[in-house]
């Protein structure tokens, strides 16, 4: 039977994990490790993606994943693909590295304590593993998860967000605020260490192992519902082949070519004009809110060069309250 499509939507949040195959290590070393965290930074970069907490175990790893775009699938296939291309060529080895399909659990995130759930189970990871002596080190001082972060701002990669769980646990990104997270994290340190049962210590924590969803019920019906549009986009595209794509290939020229000539602009000036060109990002927000063409694709066209830039550039347009932003996305929804 077919595995069903994964659930991809702007501003998705998910728990995403894989294993080395066969629960063989995927990092063998220090050096793998950093080559791992050099790879998910060229993934968020390419993607766009903002990571909100991560931790590295030996045959295994997490992340707690923000896509700011629908593409966690291209995401994860050019992260996993590289990182194994990677080691295999540090030890001159061949074939998978990682086990079957990764998991990527779909996680509310706007309301209740589900986002903050899975950090705190990311970030307890090594000491429910029992990777050093917590009760002694603090959990600050494993250097492979995103933990150390939040406590270091100098060392914060650009695609690490640390207030988003900070604010979960109404902490601001300040010394006292920082504190407090803190003072919190070493109390369910220290119950998880003096737990019989540490890796149920949590009773959600099931739920995050083996659920697909994380949510409450308005959640979870809105995720099916996603669910089922998505099989329906699957079997359309399994049917139509490669027409269905060439038809959102020819609407979005048609936006293209009616998204300029409402902004009284010409496809040859788009090359001297700068990529983040309020017209351009307008342009690209119609194509993006009615196609499913890729980011290359629009970017190509537009001259607006590195397609990670979309997302921001669409949400820009799609947020603006006023101005001339405002203005030319009224007009150009005529082109629709």
């Amino acid at each position: 039977m077919a595995r069903k499509p994964r659930i991809e939507y702007a501003g998705a949040v998910y728990h995403v994990m894989s294993r080395g195959d066969r629960k063989n290590i995927i990092f063998r070393d220090e050096g793998d490790r950093k080559r791992f965290i050099d790879t998910l930074a060229e993934a968020c970069e390419r993607q766009g993606w903002i990571v909100h907490a991560y931790v590295l175990m030996d045959n295994h790893y997490h992340l707690l994943l923000e896509t700011p775009e629908p593409n966690l699938v291209v995401g994860m296939k050019w992260l996993q693909g590289t990182y194994t291309q990677r080691f295999n060529s540090r030890y001159k080895e061949w074939g998978h590295l990682f086990q079957g399909r990764y998991k990527a659990l779909v996680v509310q995130s706007g309301q209740g304590d589900y986002f903050s759930t899975v950090a705190t189970y990311i970030h307890l990871n090594p000491v429910r593993a029992k990777l050093m002596d917590f009760e002694e080190h603090g959990l600050a001082e494993y250097p492979w998860s995103s933990f150390p972060l939040y406590f270091d701002r100098a060392k914060r990669p650009a695609w690490f967000c640390a207030s988003r769980v900070l604010g979960c646990y109404g902490s601001q990104d300040d010394r006292q605020g920082l504190l407090g997270f803190h003072r919190m994290m070493k109390k369910r340190v220290m119950e998880v260490c003096a737990s019989d049962l540490p890796m149920d210590f949590d009773e959600r924590w099931k739920d995050i192992r083996r659920g697909w969803c994380l949510g409450d019920d308005g959640f979870r019906s809105d995720m099916e519902k996603r669910v089922d549009a998505r099989i329906a986009e699957y079997d359309r595209r399994s049917y139509l082949g490669d027409e269905a794509g060439k038809h959102d290939e020819h609407e979005a020229e048609r936006l293209l070519g009616a998204g300029l000539e409402v902004l009284h602009l010409d496809a040859a000036q788009l090359a001297d004009l700068k990529k983040s060109d309020s017209r351009k990002k307008v342009v690209a927000w119609l194509i993006r809110r009615n196609t499913s063409v890729k980011n290359e694709w629009i970017c190509g066209r537009l001259r607006m060069g590195h397609p990670s830039n979309l997302a921001r550039h669409v949400k820009t347009v799609e947020e603006a309250t006023d101005g001339s932003l405002v203005e030319m996305r009224e007009m150009t929804k005529k082109a629709f």
